[in-house]
């Protein structure tokens, strides 16, 4: 692995690591510490690069504590997130599927340790035991639907509408209408493919009528669903 690649963490909590994986979750004892064995553990301080765009693509991360942005960086200098990752989330899939290089780039926003598995050892393991080809090739189509949202949101909807489908989706993932932003409005702005000041802009006029209550940096409670609802299904 190159230098980017962070330090080397202990071994302790490999094991854990690994259980809080999809596709991983569902084998026995045994086979679990089969890929212990296989996966390499490394640490990140926050804002330290976890991979670049270029690099080859021979790893899948598994963060394992922490938290990381992933995102790609255009020649213009613009920032568009692609997802933040939280423990059990992994990055890098397609190093099982393909030999290219990475398009993106991978950022710790805090403290992190990923658990990281070369693609030959993975392809080694999804051969031994193919429900785990199938499972991660289950999130896969999840991810890429995911993007596809996201994508028709940006050429489609408004900047208005989008901050309102954002608020519903984390509304839906968390199944309460008191929610935690899982990031920053820097980072929601190049989320949503606008600025920080448009995303206070947009939530400061949805408190003002009535739809929602700012009652922190990040937490936000839903008054009126039905209202973002509307504004989030104009195009």
């Amino acid at each position: 692995m190159s230098k980017s690649c962070g330090h080397t963490a202990s071994s302790n909590g490999k094991d854990l690591c690994v259980r809080k994986v999809p596709f991983f979750n569902h084998l026995n004892e045994d086979e679990m510490l089969k890929i212990v064995a296989l996966s390499r553990s490394l640490h990140y301080e926050k804002g330290e690069i976890i991979f670049h765009e270029g690099d080859p693509l021979e790893y899948l991360y598994i963060v394992h504590q922490g938290r990381v942005k992933n995102y790609q960086l255009f020649d213009s200098g613009k920032e568009q997130l692609l997802r933040i990752l939280e423990p059990g989330e992994f990055m890098g899939e397609l190093a099982l599927f393909t030999e290219k290089t990475l398009d993106s780039y991978a950022e710790a926003m805090k403290t992190t340790e990923i658990c990281a598995i070369h693609r030959d050892d993975m392809q080694q393991l999804m051969q031994t035991y193919p429900t785990i080809a199938v499972k991660i090739l289950e999130q896969f189509s999840s991810r890429l639907e995911q993007t596809e949202q996201l994508v028709g949101q940006l050429s489609a909807k408004d900047v208005e509408a989008r901050v309102a489908h954002y608020l519903i989706a984390t509304a839906e993932d968390m199944d309460s209408y008191d929610i935690t932003l899982p990031m920053s409005k820097k980072d929601l702005a190049s989320y949503l493919g606008t600025t920080q000041e448009t995303i206070s802009r947009r939530l400061s006029s949805f408190q003002t009528k009535g739809w929602i209550e700012q009652k922190g940096h990040r937490q936000i409670k839903i008054v009126n669903m039905e209202a973002l609802m509307e504004v989030a299904s104009d195009a």
